[in-house]
């Protein structure tokens, strides 16, 4: 892949991404907050791991990765 198209791939993911970021508040889910993310709290700590979130994101990020590769 030329240095380009790469650059004008990634700018294209960093659109989407900003999109995103900014139109988050309106989507009708969280994201880090799906069913599915893990979140242990006690007394004095908590753990916090978003698995949903990150089968999401990968499943997306495969998709667009895929169209621009055909």
């Amino acid at each position: 892949m030329g240095l380009g198209r790469l650059l004008i791939v990634l700018g294209l993911v960093l659109v989407a991404l900003g999109l995103l970021v900014s139109l988050a508040g309106r989507l009708p889910f969280k994201l880090g907050r799906l069913p599915g993310d893990i979140y242990i709290q006690g007394k004095h700590s908590s753990f916090y791991f978003p698995l949903a979130t990150c089968v999401l994101l990968s499943l997306l990020l495969s998709m667009v990765f895929w169209i621009f590769r055909k």
